[in-house]
């Protein structure tokens, strides 16, 4: 099976049979969730409590699928400068994951529910800084628009779906984190540094999709 997409039909046809259509229940997301640790098998602590997030991850439909980023705004105290997907914390009032994840979309770079189509989630993602985050793939149409948030964007840009699906791309990296040394994927692009959380539920993404 190829490796990488070069065409919008295959890739909606893998998403249509791979992707969970619906997020797996709390219990089930808490007791195995995937992350950096999963790369060295570092054991967790149990009982789990983290905070619930979630991102959209989306793709914009063009002949040549491509993954719409962002890079986060230099004042923000927290992961500052670093490309993300949107996406946030789950506030009571967001009535899904789904929900949260558009909110935050609009909210962060002014992408509007109309031009998103959703098609199914990925695994949850535990994060370092004790957050859940339910990665939400969709399609977005190509004729979006963008209203970017200074506070919390600097930049909103694409990448091509088949870069990030080539395994080739996915390095792995480590740095010391709270006194042990952690590997962690990384997907350099165009002098830009895809990392952490983001660079995770891309491979995530690769391996719902196009693992063996």
């Amino acid at each position: 099976m190829r490796l990488a997409p070069h065409d919008a039909p295959d890739f909606l046809t893998l998403a249509a049979e791979r992707l969970r259509q619906e997020p797996p229940p709390h219990d089930e997301a808490v007791a195995n969730p995937r992350g950096d640790h999963t790369i060295d098998n570092v054991p967790l602590a149990h009982p789990l409590t983290p905070k619930p997030a979630a991102v959209l991850v989306p793709v914009v439909m063009r002949e040549e699928p491509m993954l719409l980023l962002t890079e986060r705004s230099a004042q923000l105290r927290q992961h500052s400068g670093q490309i993300a997907f949107p996406g946030g914390r789950v506030d009571p009032e967001d009535v899904s994951v789904l929900a949260a994840a558009c909110r935050e979309a609009m909210e962060e770079i002014g992408l509007d529910s109309r031009f998103i189509s959703p098609l199914g989630y990925l695994d949850p993602y535990l994060s370092t800084t004790n957050y859940l985050v339910m990665p939400v793939v969709a399609r977005v149409s190509p004729s979006y628009t963008l209203n970017l948030n200074p506070d919390e964007v600097a930049e909103a840009f694409e990448v091509p779906l088949c870069f990030l699906m080539d395994p080739a791309r996915h390095e792995l990296h480590s740095r010391e984190w709270k006194g042990r040394v952690r590997r962690y994927y990384a997907m350099p692009y165009e002098g830009r540094y895809i990392w952490g959380v983001t660079a995770g539920i891309i491979r995530n993404l690769y391996e719902r999709l196009y693992g063996s």
